[in-house]
């Protein structure tokens, strides 16, 4: 009962929190388009994919990556990014977990934990590591919230940080990160995370250049 009286004080006093920054003329930074993003990032060469204008409209306002980028070597597997950008989240626009969009879209997770990444130019942080599995396919996920230079795994996390940063530094901007790739017919996780993690260390170094600090 104790902890329960706790974690409602808490949530009153950050939402009293979040409606007095909103009081203020937010600042919205401006970063590079998500449209301009590299299409060769190391051996892999990328492809844009159409978006669902549903989706799209379900996202709401912001600044959306969807491409496909496959490798030079013959009979990899290609690997999915998808980037979305909130440039403010004050308008009830905020960041969809895909923890919940995933099953929406007939993908059961398999395998639901984390994993540290350690990208260049940036301190270590939590990643979201799922298998999912639809009608026999598998697929491996790797996703987190990025803003202002700081990566969580963590959906209450990142909304921790949204209220901090609003009052800090006036500022509500942020995204999500999320890389894919189909998994071969017993392919393991480990040999999955194996081809996945060179491509987050090339797409480490550009995050702030489209997602501003």
């Amino acid at each position: 009962m104790k902890l329960r009286f706790v974690c409602a004080v808490v949530l009153i006093l950050l939402t009293a929190a979040l409606l007095q920054a909103r009081g203020r003329t937010e600042i919205v930074p401006h970063g590079m388009p998500l449209a301009s993003f590299p299409m060769r990032l190391g051996d892999w060469s990328g492809t844009d994919i159409p978006q669902d204008p549903e989706v799209l409209q379900i996202l709401g306002p912001g600044d959306f990556l969807l491409r496909e980028y496959q490798a030079q070597s013959r009979g990899a597997p290609p690997i999915g990014l998808f980037i979305a950008y909130f440039p403010s989240q004050r308008a009830n626009d905020t960041i969809h977990s895909p923890k919940h969009c995933l099953p929406g879209s007939g993908w059961m997770p398999v395998v639901n934990d984390r994993v540290m990444l350690n990208l260049p130019g940036h301190k270590p942080f939590p990643a979201n590591r799922y298998v999912v599995a639809r009608a026999g396919a598998r697929e491996f996920v790797l996703y987190w919230y990025w803003a202002h230079d700081r990566g969580v795994a963590s959906e209450y996390w990142a909304k921790f940080y949204l209220v901090k940063d609003s009052i800090r530094m006036n500022r509500s901007d942020g995204a999500l990160v999320r890389i894919t790739t189909p998994m071969l017919p017993g392919e393991s996780l480990q040999a999955a995370e194996k081809r996945v993690l060179p491509f987050a260390d090339h797409l480490g170094p550009l995050l702030d250049d489209y997602i501003p600090r």
